[in-house]
Parts: C-alpha cells; structure tokens; sequence
C-alpha cells in the first residue's frame, strides 16, 4: 500500500492551522491540511470578533501579537487581498484606580518591546472614544498601531494562498490516530488513509488535547464557550477596538470588549466571571441584556443599535492562560499549536511563523529565551501570567 508523502501535516485549517501552511507553502513545502469540518475556518475562527493587538503583558504573546500585526497590517501588499484590515488601535479605559494601576504598571514592560502606546487622559480617551460616558473615568492606555481583521476574509485568504503554492486540503476528515516509530511521529491516519511526513503541527483547537493524547502526551486543553454579537452596519464613529475591565453591575462579568469593523458593524463580546466549561454553543438569553447595558453605559448612543445576530465560541484554555507553542515534550516530529485561550485568531500568524520557522531553521522566528516562555514543556499549572484578557 503506497502512503502519500508530504513535507509537512497540519491538524487543524483554523486560526493557526491556516497561516502556518501558507508560511510553509510560501517556501516550497508540500503541505497537507486536514480537518473534520466541512471548509476552512469553520471552527472557532469564525467565531472570533477579529481584534489584533501587541499590547498584553505577557513577552511571548507580545512578540506573537507583533508578528501578527506584521502579517495582517502587509496583507493586503503582499498578497492584493483586503482582509478587512482597520488600524484603529486598541483603547483600555480605567473607571476605577484598581484598573488604571494595573494599565499603568503594564506600560513599562510593553514599552520595552517598543509598543507604541501610551497612557491618555480623560480628554485624550474621549477623543478617541468618541461618545464615551466620561462618568468616573479617569484616563486610560491607547495603542494606535493595533487593529481589526475580519476572521472570515483572512482565513479565506491564508487557505487560497497555500492552495495556491500547492498546498493540499482535505476536509470532512478527522485524524484516528498519529503513525508512531519508537518515539517519532511520521504521520497520520484517518478514516480514508495514511499520510506521511517528517513534521506533524498540531493545530486542533478545542481538541488538541486528544491529538496529544495519540502521542501520549498529557497537555489539558479545556475548551470554555463565549458569547458575541454583531450588529447592523452603522455609519463609522468609533476607531478603537474598547475593552473594559469593570465589573458590570449585573456581577457576571469580569471585562467586556466591543469596536467597529471596517464595514461599519459594532461587534462585541464579554468574558463571565464563572466559566461556561465545554463545548456547548448555543446562544444563551443571559448574553444580550447583559451585553445591551455595558454598550449603552459605555456609550450612551447606541441605545438604538440593531443586533444582527450573536453566537458562541470556544476558548481552548491552558491552566496557566498562556498557549502551548513549540516541539513537543520527548517526542519527535510533533509540533504544537494549542491552548490559544481565546486569543488564537490575534496571535495566529505569529504562532505560524514560529512553527514554519522551526520547521525550515530549527529556530523560532523571535528571541529563543522569550518562546521558551511558550513550552510544551513547562509547568502548565504554575499560574497565569496573563493579566489582561
């Protein structure tokens, strides 16, 4: 029986899986892409609301942010595809000195990455929120270079430039189980067949954990469901994506987060306090009345706004609330991907430029000593690092 060989199999065409094969296509590779849905980005990309930012607090996701600002803000020259790119930045308003600490201790550490961003007055974040309710609001951070991607153009663009050096898709087909030599992954097997290939990248979102598991690797991936919303296109006054850290007076959330795309839809979507554990997707009656009142008592204007639709997502998260990025731990060929905690379709780029570099160089495309920060191999259960959402 003759298998087909390949350079390189990525497990997953979402919001890692996809850019990693395009960066591996883009030199020449022959790249195989398998999913179990029925067409790319189906999972949890579609899902996303698209905000792309450098400024988190952790080194690692900062450098992956950047990186993925890179990608998506070049686009459209690299390539003459408008993904729907919108440099309008990323605003952190502080209602309350708790918050206005915690962004101002951040700003160091982000400025040592040279982020550009700063923190505003109270003038300063009501110009560049414009109708913000300025009741209690004490300044905050703004960084202009951030921005909004639409998830579905991008994920449509990363595929058919892949397709288009050559590489090779394969949906409606689930990986069984990885092929083993010793301690080596060589490939894969699904229900129509057996791949091989010198690289494997596990790419699998939410169920990550189980491709893991085919190798005997214990790494918890948890999946968490999140709700957003769209509404109907609105005539352009907001730049920003906006994120508020308060919790709403209803006690269920813990930050809230909403921006105008470039096609004039306000998007939105809150983190609750008590997780939503599982794969459960269906949209809850709770998420509007909540979502409703932080968008009017955030901004007054939108009382009027009219909400398209709103739909659930999947979190894969990691005890610690970082990804999983690099070789994984005592077995050959395996590459990781996983554990993004929400933030897979922002930092998807960035962890594909890493895993094509590792692939072709051996080496990470940033700083080793800051991508270590990323191992398979760490304590996972040492605690979160990440600050902010």
């Amino acid at each position: 029986m003759t298998h087909p060989e390949f350079d390189a199999i990525v497990i997953g065409a979402g919001s890692v899986g996809n850019p990693t094969a395009c960066f591996l296509a883009w030199e020449g590779l022959r790249v195989l892409v398998l999913d179990e849905l029925p067409s790319s980005g189906q999972g949890q990309n579609k899902a996303a609301i698209g905000g792309v930012r450098a400024t988190h607090s952790d080194p690692a996701k900062i450098r992956l942010g950047q990186q993925s600002l890179e990608v998506f803000a070049g686009w459209k020259s690299a390539t003459g595809i408008d993904i729907g790119w919108k440099k309008g930045g990323y605003c952190f308003p502080a209602f309350d000195e708790h918050v206005e600490s915690t962004l101002q201790k951040l700003l160091p550490i982000q400025k040592s990455f040279h982020l550009n961003i700063d923190w505003v007055g109270v003038e300063g974040i009501r110009r560049v929120v414009t109708g913000i309710n300025p009741e209690g609001l004490r300044g905050g951070t703004y960084s202009p270079d951030d921005g909004q991607v639409s998830p579905l153009r991008a994920s449509e663009s990363f595929t058919n430039e892949a397709v288009r050096h050559h590489a090779e898709y394969r949906y409606r087909e689930p990986v069984t189980s990885l092929l083993m030599e010793d301690h080596a992954v060589i490939g894969v097997k699904t229900d129509r067949g057996e791949y091989r290939a010198p690289v494997v990248i596990n790419a699998a979102g939410a169920h990550a954990t189980r491709i893991c598991q085919m190798a005997g690797l214990d790494i918890p991936v948890r999946p968490e469901s999140h709700e957003a919303g769209i509404s109907a296109p609105v005539q352009e006054f907001l730049a920003p994506l906006v994120v508020d850290l308060r919790p709403g007076p209803e006690g269920k959330t813990i930050n809230f987060y909403f921006g105008q795309d470039s096609d004039g839809q306000v998007i939105f979507c809150y983190t609750p306090a008590t997780p939503f554990s599982g794969e459960n997707r269906t949209s809850t009656f709770e998420f509007m009345p909540i979502a409703a009142a932080r968008l009017v008592n955030l901004i007054p204007r939108l009382r009027n706004l009219t909400i398209r639709r709103v739909w659930r997502g999947l979190y894969p998260m990691t005890p610690d609330g970082a990804p999983v990025v690099g070789k994984a731990p005592n077995v050959e060929g395996l590459l990781l991907g996983i554990g993004m905690c929400g933030q897979g379709f922002m930092l998807g780029p960035g962890v594909g430029k890493n895993l094509a570099s590792l692939v072709l160089h051996g080496t990470p495309a940033m700083d080793p000593e800051v991508f270590d920060q990323l191992s398979p191999a760490r304590d996972l259960y040492g605690g979160g690092k990440e600050s902010l959402r």
